[in-house]
């Protein structure tokens, strides 16, 4: 399932304003609450506390929304774009999730049947807002 609605406002957008755009239209927290039951982040095995289940989606939707993105390519986006790092909430001294986190991450949301569950709940919130606000270009 791709993010075709989605993909017209990239297109007609720049993708800094749309990104900005897209992250105060959409409320991320009952995204947040049906990632949260697929995945819980933890501590890794030197002690750092994981990365926010939400970042990681919103890292994964960022590279769709830029052309379908390899996760390296997301990471190195996130590392070096103002207006992506500002849509995943980071600051620039943060670290920024790697490429293999980014890939269990959307494995165990696949295993689990919950990946396209979630884009869809992304449509439908940018299709409520559709017909009474529309992202300017």
């Amino acid at each position: 399932m791709g993010l075709s609605l989605v993909d017209s406002f990239v297109t007609a957008t720049r993708k800094g304003n749309f990104l900005n755009q897209i992250d105060q239209l959409i409320d991320w927290s009952p995204i947040e609450k049906t990632i949260a039951q697929y995945y819980a982040p933890v501590s890794d095995a030197k002690g750092r506390p994981a990365y926010p289940g939400l970042l990681l989606f919103k890292m994964l939707l960022a590279g769709l929304w830029h052309g379908g993105l390899s996760d390296e390519s997301v990471e190195d986006m996130a590392n070096a774009n103002l207006h992506v790092m500002r849509f995943l909430g980071l600051d620039l001294e943060d670290d920024v999730p790697d490429h293999s986190v980014l890939s269990r991450f959307r494995t165990r949301l696949t295993a689990a049947q919950a990946w396209d569950s979630l884009l869809e709940q992304v449509n439908q919130q940018i299709q409520a807002h559709n017909g009474n606000e529309r992202l300017s270009h």
